[in-house]
C-alpha cells in the first residue's frame, strides 16, 4: 500500500504528517515554510508512494469556512495541477491546535517546547490525518 499525506496549512508555516504504508498510524513528518510547501510535497511524492493528500479544512463554529480558506484554495488548485492523479480531500480541522497543545501537555513537554509553533503545526497535521484514518476504518 501507499501513504497518505496530511497538511495543516498555515500562512507562514505548514505542518505535514504521513501515514505508515498500511494506513493505520499517522506520524508527524515535518513543518515547512508555506512558500516551500508545493515543492516539498511534489518532491515527497516522487520519493514515496502516496495514495492521497488530506488538507485541514478550517471551519468556524457556525460551520462556515474560515478566512484561511482564501489561502488554502489557491494552494490546492496548484497542487492538483502539479499532481493531477493524486486525490485531495478536506478534513475538518476545528480544535486540532487545542488538541495538539493538550497532547503536548500530556506528553510532559516543557513550556518552551509547547511554545514551538512548528511542533504544534506538525502535531495538528498528525491529528488531522489520524482523524481521517479512523473515519475510514468505521
Amino acid at each position: 500500500m501507499s501513504r497518505i499525506v496530511a497538511i495543516d496549512y498555515g500562512r507562514k508555516r505548514t505542518g505535514i504528517a504521513v501515514s505508515d504504508t498500511m494506513q493505520i498510524i499517522a506520524n508527524g513528518l515535518t513543518t515547512v515554510p508555506t512558500r516551500q510547501l508545493l515543492d516539498f510535497i511534489v518532491n515527497y511524492v516522487k520519493q514515496e508512494p502516496v495514495e492521497r493528500i488530506i488538507v485541514g479544512l478550517p471551519k468556524q463554529m457556525n460551520n462556515e469556512a474560515s478566512e484561511n480558506m482564501k489561502y488554502i484554495e489557491p494552494f490546492v488548485r496548484s497542487l492538483q495541477k502539479k499532481l493531477p492523479d493524486l486525490p485531495v480531500e478536506f478534513v475538518d480541522e476545528r480544535f486540532t491546535s487545542v488538541l495538539a497543545h493538550r497532547t503536548m501537555l500530556e506528553a510532559g513537554l516543557k513550556k518552551k517546547d509547547r511554545q514551538n509553533k512548528a511542533l504544534v503545526d506538525e502535531i495538528s497535521a498528525t491529528i488531522i490525518l489520524q482523524t481521517y484514518l479512523e473515519s475510514k476504518r468505521f
